[in-house]
């Protein structure tokens, strides 16, 4: 699988963030298998295609919390939470507080970016051609 093709994987994660995306909707977008999907996504991006769903999630809700005044309940809605309860316990185990202490008090937090896949150019070589 090329750097190209595996770039085409996550633009279409991110632009399907809060559709809550699946690696059989993926694995379809791109026309490999699942198995073949999760196995390359997790050798270039370097964890599961669910790990990163997670934190590009709880990052996305952070800079939306801090950016906007929209309740947490709507933020939490907009990106596939169940409620805002699980949202906050996402959020909590991830920080180390609540949304709406990020909010209030704007403490440094990491964000999880999307990767840069500059760094695979020896990956574009691969046997399947694509």
């Amino acid at each position: 699988m090329s750097t190209k093709t595996m770039e085409h994987m996550i633009d279409w994660v991110e632009e399907n963030m809060k559709q809550n995306p699946t690696l059989t909707e993926l694995s379809n977008h791109v026309g490999y298998s699942p198995f073949y999907c999760s196995n390359k996504f997790h050798e270039y991006v370097g964890i599961t295609l669910k790990q990163y769903i997670a934190k590009r999630r709880l990052s996305l809700v952070a800079q939306e919390m801090k950016s906007s005044n929209r309740r947490c309940l709507d933020i939490a809605l907009d990106y596939g939470f169940s409620s805002q309860e699980a949202l906050i316990r996402a959020f909590t185990g991830a920080y180390g507080f609540t949304p709406k202490q990020y909010r209030k008090h704007n403490p440094d937090i990491s964000y999880y970016g999307r990767p840069d896949l500059g760094s695979c150019k020896g990956k574009d070589n691969d046997r399947d051609g694509k």
